[in-house]
């Protein structure tokens, strides 16, 4: 049986649950976020159509041997929009990481005379 393709709307819910556990989520997102899960779900539907055609990597032309095949060539544009707007919304490690742990400051001089410590 056949996986169901998931919607926009429950990737966009999904993706802004996913946000929420991470602590990223800014309602100011929203307009990426559907941009985003616009995109997922094209992937999804080419993604199904590709292996339906029995994943052919080239088409045939008048002027040459061969092509990229046009969903191929969409699959791979839309795989580095994608990475690019999961990094934009902190959605893999690398960039959350990144962005929220940032790495600890040494206090100055001022700070740990303040605390006694010098």
């Amino acid at each position: 049986m056949a996986k169901s393709t998931p919607t926009r709307d429950s990737i966009k819910k999904r993706t802004i649950n996913y946000m929420k556990e991470l602590g990223t989520y800014k309602i100011q997102y929203n307009q990426v976020v559907e941009v985003y899960s616009d995109m997922l779900y094209q992937y999804n539907i080419l993604s199904k159509k590709f292996e339906e055609e029995g994943f052919e990597a080239t088409i045939d032309t008048e002027k040459s041997g061969g092509k990229k095949s046009p969903i191929l060539a969409s699959l791979e544009n839309l795989r580095k929009d994608i990475g690019t707007y999961s990094d934009r919304l902190m959605l893999n490690a690398k960039t959350y990481n990144a962005e929220i742990e940032q790495p600890k400051k040494e206090k100055s001089v001022f700070a740990r005379l303040l605390e006694g410590q010098t």
